[in-house]
């Protein structure tokens, strides 16, 4: 199996050399010759695939098998890891990780390649650029980073075991989800180079890669909350975000992401922004590239970061290289990317937009400074200087609330100028709304004159509001008309008026759903946490909650042997129920992890965590955290998975040019834009 593997990831590096090559050749051969050469490049990028696919399969295989001849598996599985983690360790280490990379963008180029009819020199361009990143990628699994290297001397008897803190459900889902964006970033990235190179005409490129982006911005927004989530549910310190530099590398594609999915709306519209837009694409993919390079090179430390290697000098290479070309690129075909149409107005749709993507910029700056800083400062001043979670806050606490407010005001501005009667008519119900909510907020006790951070919640509920407000004005104006034209009730008529322009009324969806997740964030400001030797019968009060000890035990299971607490929990006196935080011991790795306990309503968490014995007296120590609104996070993200999910179903069908003039005119109404 190891042989097997190993020869099927040489070939797809000879396919993608292939692929490349005689791709190229075929672009700079317009003729007929040239077509041929291009067809057998892309039936080797076809076949990419199942090498790539042979090669994953060879080493899930050896994880299931017990293969510990296989370094990687030695380092990643043991014989009683449970089914779902061998077969995570696909990704579980850099080797393997590495690898699965190169699966997900042969996947995605196989699919490129299979619609190559719909406009073949630009998708002969795009094959051209995806079989060069491949290149990349298959030369770290097969000199730098190969999952198939041998064991030296004895054969061990049983692996050391996968890291304890990947032992959890969602850590099968969430690195595919976080790699599936990653990686599919390169697509629109090569449709957006591809075109630059060969000054495609229009925009059609963007049309083209419109789903590919927001399928892979979707699965880059799962990947970023489902590891938010996991670090809550499982390293017990009662948080859902730190600024880690891994977490932030992920953040920072998202960020300039959503400002291109914005921003090609403005080129679409009005031929503006294409400069903008261009380098958009390009700075995410080579975050995209930045982040895996952070997670590798052991430049920063990160509980989600791999071991330090010297593969990290690969990834600057790559980046650099990128950089050149892009550059390249730009400068020899920039008259093509001039702007037709300037801004006339700064109340306008096009200065929302406009001012959105300048913010999420700075906030990508921002959080790029902040992650690089430690190292900077090692380079220049001989020791580092790190910067935690203030620094970050300080910024993007300010500028997430600009970008929510842009949010509210955005859907009610109009192409090119809006009237002040017609902001002003049009933003009244929000804005009255929020400050309604402010009132509410403050007579029930909150005091956001009395420190910052409850200033900063009181302002990012008051707005989130306000979004929630005008995303459903929107559907409730646009189906009041249909209704009215049609004799439909009202959620029948926003459910067609959804349906007749699923791109905009998608996002309206998505806009919401950030707006529950800024509700979420905003309860932050008031966390407690509490901590305390608990014996038998011992109680701790947090809020309105009391919990009292009723006994502590243990078990040994094949893996890992555990104990916990059984912590009875009342509520104003009234029992409510029981939790079992636990700790266990990994007999594989000789590791120790964290299970908390959790109890989670709409309104707070309940957050317990067994954090071990104090030595000198042998009493166990509980730490418990409140954490209000923190279920809106993980609600609102749905929402935001829906509302993509909604932009990428077709319009409906229009009405034909023959129909009656009353059905004419009632499809107009509800395809507005």
């Amino acid at each position: 199996m190891p042989q097997l593997g190993s020869f099927a990831v040489l070939f797809a590096l000879a396919l993608s050399v292939y692929a490349l090559f005689a791709g190229a050749l075929a672009l700079l051969r317009p003729d007929a010759a040239g077509e041929r050469l291009g067809e057998t490049a892309r039936r080797a990028g076809v076949a990419i695939f199942f090498a790539v696919a042979l090669a994953a399969l060879c080493l899930v295989t050896a994880a299931f098998q017990n293969d510990f001849s296989l370094a990687y598996i030695y380092h990643h599985s043991n014989r009683d890891l449970p089914a779902p983690y061998k077969f995570a360790a696909l990704w579980s280490g850099q080797e393997g990780s590495l690898l699965f990379w190169s699966l997900l963008l042969a996947a995605y180029g196989l699919v490129l390649r299979l619609r190559h009819n719909v406009d073949r020199r630009l998708f002969a361009y795009a094959s051209v650029i995806i079989a060069a990143v491949q290149v990349f990628f298959l030369l770290l699994v097969n000199f730098a980073a190969n999952p198939f290297a041998m064991m030296q001397g004895t054969l061990p008897a049983d692996g050391a075991g996968l890291n304890p803190l990947l032992q959890y459900p969602e850590m099968v889902i969430h690195p595919p989800m976080l790699y599936l964006g990653y990686v599919g970033f390169t697509v629109p990235f090569a449709f957006a180079l591809g075109a630059l190179m060969m000054r495609y005409p229009g925009e059609k490129w963007i049309h083209v890669t419109r789903r590919w982006t927001m399928v892979t911005w979707g699965f880059l927004t799962c990947g970023i909350f489902l590891g938010a989530h996991w670090a809550y549910s499982v390293l017990g310190w009662g948080g859902y975000w730190a600024w880690d530099p891994v977490e932030n590398a992920s953040l920072m594609p998202w960020l300039t992401g959503t400002a291109f999915l914005h921003s090609v709306m403005m080129q679409e519209k009005r031929g503006m922004l294409k400069i903008w837009n261009m380098w958009l694409i390009f700075a995410t993919f080579l975050l995209c590239i930045f982040g895996t390079f952070l997670t590798r090179s052991g430049l920063v430390s990160s509980v989600h970061a791999f071991a330090q290697s010297s593969i990290g000098n690969w990834f600057v290479a790559m980046l650099a290289l990128t950089f050149a070309v892009c550059v390249a690129a730009f400068v020899k075909n920039r008259s093509h990317l001039q702007s037709e149409n300037r801004l006339e107005s700064l109340i306008s749709r096009e200065s929302s937009f406009l001012f959105n993507n300048l913010l999420f910029v700075v906030a990508c700056f921002t959080v790029l400074w902040g992650t690089l800083f430690p190292v900077l400062s090692e380079w220049v001043q001989g020791h580092k200087v790190t910067v935690g979670p203030p620094f970050f806050n300080r910024v993007n606490i300010p500028v997430a609330l600009l970008l929510l407010l842009l949010t509210a005001v955005g859907p009610l501005l109009a192409w090119r100028k809006t009237s002040f009667e017609s902001l002003k008519r049009n933003f009244s119900i929000p804005a009255l709304a929020a400050i309604a909510v402010a009132i509410l907020l403050i007579a029930f006790g909150m005091r956001p004159w009395a420190e910052q951070s409850a200033f900063y919640s009181l302002m990012t509920i008051c707005l989130s509001v306000m979004v929630t407000v005008t995303v459903f004005s929107e559907f409730v104006r646009g189906g009041r008309v249909i209704a009215g034209k049609t004799g439909k009730g009202l959620l029948a008529a926003m459910g067609r008026l959804a349906h007749n322009n699923t791109r905009r009324y998608g996002g309206y969806v998505v806009h919401f759903g950030v707006a529950l997740v800024m509700i979420g964030l905003a309860g932050s400001a008031f966390n407690q946490d509490k901590e305390k030797e608990m014996g038998y019968g011992g109680k701790m009060e947090i809020g309105a909650y009391t919990l009292t000890c009723r006994s502590y035990t243990q078990d040994d299971k094949p893996n890992y042997r555990s104990e916990w607490a059984i912590l009875d929990v009342t509520k104003n006196g009234k029992p409510l129920t029981t939790l079992y935080p636990e700790r266990r011991f990994y007999k594989a790795s000789q590791q120790m992890s964290t299970m908390p306990a959790l109890r989670s309503t709409i309104q707070e968490d309940l957050y317990v965590v067994y954090e071990g014995v104090n030595e000198d007296n042998g009493r166990p120590i509980i730490r418990v955290h409140l954490n209000p609104l923190v279920m809106w996070i993980w609600i609102g993200w749905l929402t935001m998975v829906g509302g993509t999910a909604l932009c990428m179903v077709p319009n409906a069908a229009r009405v034909p040019l023959g129909a009656p003039a009353p059905a004419r005119a009632t499809v107009a109404a509800e395809a507005g834009d």
